[in-house]
């Protein structure tokens, strides 16, 4: 029984000394699986912006003008016919606090072209 004394006086400062070993240990796997996270949601956030950039880039431009209108809405000479909201009133700080319906002021249409769709037969027979 006097094994059991021993193992008990040597026990005590072990587990504290398995303690202190233990406890920096621990922090660092969890800030190592914090980090490990983070990365993760940043290559996934990469890789979100990369299909989004991908899907972009496969639509074709859309043909608006620098006031923001489509090409629809602009007569054969460029004059827009989309109608806006004009301010009429000012407050002191001169910001707008009365608006009434007007047309829009752009002249003339300056965005892309979209291309017609021909049909061409192929040039070679292959008889």
């Amino acid at each position: 029984m006097e094994w059991f004394w021993w193992a008990f006086i040597f026990a005590g400062p072990a587990a504290g000394i398995v303690a202190k070993v233990t406890e920096p240990v621990r922090s660092g796997l969890k800030m190592r699986h914090e980090r490990k996270l983070a990365e993760l949601e940043a290559q996934r956030e990469a890789q979100r912006e990369e299909r989004a950039a991908l899907e972009a880039a496969a639509k074709p431009p859309a043909p608006v003008c620098g006031c923001g209108h489509h090409l629809a809405k602009h007569d054969k000479q460029g004059k827009c016919h989309e109608s806006v909201e004009v301010a009429v009133a000012w407050d002191a700080d001169k910001k707008p606090v009365r608006y009434e319906p007007g047309r829009c002021n752009c002249q003339q249409y300056v965005g892309p072209q979209p291309l017609t769709t021909l049909y061409a037969e192929d040039l070679t027979d292959l008889d």
